[in-house]
């Protein structure tokens, strides 16, 4: 079969718009009221060795901060931290202060095809103050998997979630 090479990169392209992305790990960030909710899949054989997974907010386009008690950076309601599914595989979760902007997991084996799921409260810290987070709010933090010495970094998008699609090894 020849190929027009003029033809051949809208092929390509063609393909690769067909195409899904492919992820070892995604976490999602779900606004709802009065819990939010991050929700870790295993898409692939990326966690089915212990690791630990971080989601930092710092960088997050509404400076969004984790609301835990009814003191502090919070506005309004708040929710403390809570696994609400998976919790077999989550050896450890780190404190969770008021105001704090990271949580990390401590994670066991976990097979592909696998979730996490907690809940808890954010809330932004610029802008409106609102109680409600947006996707869009969420845009810029991110969510790291560590194996070992190495470390794999994702950032969340506009549709509040962090793909990361070649995991530490």
């Amino acid at each position: 079969m020849k190929v027009n090479p003029v033809k051949f990169p809208a092929l390509i392209a063609m393909v690769c718009a067909a195409t899904p992305a492919l992820a070892d790990v995604t976490v999602t960030f779900i606004e709802g009221a009065p819990t939010d909710r991050f929700v870790i899949a295993a898409t692939d054989d990326c966690l089915t060795t212990p690791s630990r997974i971080t989601i930092d907010l710092s960088g997050s386009d509404a400076g969004l901060v984790f609301d835990v008690t009814a003191q502090g950076a919070g506005v309004e309601v708040f929710q403390p931290f809570k696994l609400v599914s998976g919790a077999q595989y989550v050896a450890k979760a780190s404190p969770l202060t008021d105001g704090a902007t990271r949580i990390t997991l401590d994670m066991r084996a976990m097979p592909a095809g696998a979730q996490v799921a907690f809940t808890t409260d954010l809330d932004d810290t610029i802008g409106q103050r609102e109680i409600t987070v947006s996707g869009a709010e969420i845009a810029g933090a991110t969510m790291a998997v560590t194996k070992g010495f190495e470390t794999g970094v994702a950032a969340f998008g506009r549709d509040a979630v962090a793909r990361l699609a070649s995991c530490p090894r």
